[in-house]
C-alpha cells in the first residue's frame, strides 16, 4: 500500500537553493525545482524511517534528536 505524502513547495526549494548561489542572477528551471523537491522529500522520509528503526533498536517509544544524530552520518553518505 503506497501512501501519498506531502512534498516541498517549489518556492521554498527555490529559496533554499538561492541562499547558496554565489550569483544572485542564477536561475533554476521548473523541472530542476521539481526534481530537487522530490529529492528533499525522499531524504526527509528516509531520515524518518531510519530514525524509527534506530529508536526501535534502542527500545524507545519515540524518536528524538539522539536517534537522528546516530543515523545522519550514514544517511548523508548514502545520498
Amino acid at each position: 500500500m503506497e501512501r501519498a505524502s506531502a512534498g516541498f513547495r517549489k518556492e521554498l526549494v527555490s529559496r533554499l537553493l538561492h541562499l547558496h548561489f554565489r550569483d544572485d542572477r542564477t536561475k533554476v528551471s521548473g523541472d530542476a525545482l521539481q526534481l530537487m523537491a522530490e529529492l528533499l522529500r525522499i531524504f526527509v522520509v528516509e531520515a524518518a524511517v531510519r530514525g524509527v528503526r534506530q529508536a526501535q533498536a534502542e527500545d524507545m517509544a519515540l524518536v528524538d534528536v539522539d536517534q537522528l544524530e546516530k543515523v545522519l552520518p550514514q544517511l548523508l553518505l548514502d545520498f
